[in-house]
């Protein structure tokens, strides 16, 4: 091959390669790569407070539980933002909660059969592959929020799907005030500080005056008792502070506040709750928080 041949073909890969790279950039965004593209497809959702979007509409084949769908396609939607009363779905010796029969029941008469709106505000799927999304009826009923008006499940929330919280809370405690479904029911009540010996590994929303708080090498602690190793104490971790405003700096300001915690309780010099994100904390002695509008586009 003579040096011309060679310098022709040179070219002519030069010139494929320019019309390779300008279709590229059409397809994915002037001065974005594939690969760039393809990061902010698959990069981390945004943090809650975004409004939510609307992801697809579909049909609930069936209703797995309080909080859990089907659709038709086969995958499942657990229902984010609360936490209905728990069925044994075959897992040997889980007892069945109080009231989750009803609440399958009552999900059944909102959403079986039915077309649906899947709405995100955060993280889409978890860990074991099932959808997380709002789910609103044609006619605009809000499942999540029909479920909590009705007193069939508690508020439950997660760092990165924190999205509507505010306004779940504050029908979650209309429904307790009426007493209405779970709320007319010890199992569900309100527990006190002094009241956690026996709900060690569940999930409880608890209400008590902050005795005292403390920075432990950048852990906070809100103890609510005079002595943390033995009192219930509610704590947020270095890695979460940043989720709550200036750091966490008004948590060490509560002493002598009534404040009501939600989450699981673990054993930890007494019992112990883990707080990764504002919506875990509510003040019931402050103006309510105002929720968010939970609409989507």
């Amino acid at each position: 091959m003579t040096h011309s041949q060679k310098t022709q073909i040179a070219s002519g890969v030069a010139f494929v390669l320019l019309v390779v790279l300008y279709l590229l950039q059409t397809l994915f965004g002037e001065g974005e790569t594939p690969a760039a593209q393809l990061e902010t497809q698959t990069s981390e959702p945004r943090e809650t407070g975004s409004p939510l979007h609307m992801a697809r509409t579909a049909v609930v084949r069936n209703v797995v539980d309080g909080d859990t769908v089907t659709l038709t396609t086969g995958q499942d939607v657990r229902m984010i933002g609360l936490q209905a009363p728990k069925l044994p779905l075959g897992r040997n010796g889980f007892p069945t909660w109080p009231m989750a029969p009803e609440a399958k029941a009552y999900l059944e008469e909102l959403a079986d059969g039915r077309t649906i709106t899947l709405a995100y505000g955060g993280a889409e799927q978890d860990r074991h592959g099932r959808i997380l999304a709002h789910l609103y009826r044609a006619d605009g009923v809000w499942l999540q929020g029909a479920m909590i008006d009705a007193g069939l499940a508690r508020v439950y929330s997660f760092p990165d799907n924190r999205s509507c919280v505010r306004t779940l809370q504050a029908k979650e405690d209309a429904a307790r005030r009426a007493r209405i479904g779970i709320w007319a029911l010890p199992y569900y009540r309100i527990r006190s500080v002094n009241d956690l010996e026996d709900d060690i590994d569940t999930y409880q929303v608890i209400e008590g005056v902050v005795q005292t708080t403390a920075d432990v090498r950048g852990r906070i602690y809100l103890n609510f008792g005079a002595d943390w190793r033995t009192d219930f104490t509610a704590t947020v971790s270095e890695a979460d502070r940043k989720r709550f405003p200036a750091n966490g700096a008004a948590l060490l300001r509560l002493e002598g506040e009534t404040i009501r915690v939600r989450g699981w309780l673990s054993a930890f010099n007494g019992p112990n709750l883990e707080v990764t994100h504002p919506e875990q904390i509510e003040y019931p002695d402050r103006p309510p928080i105002e929720g968010e509008e939970c609409s989507f586009h």
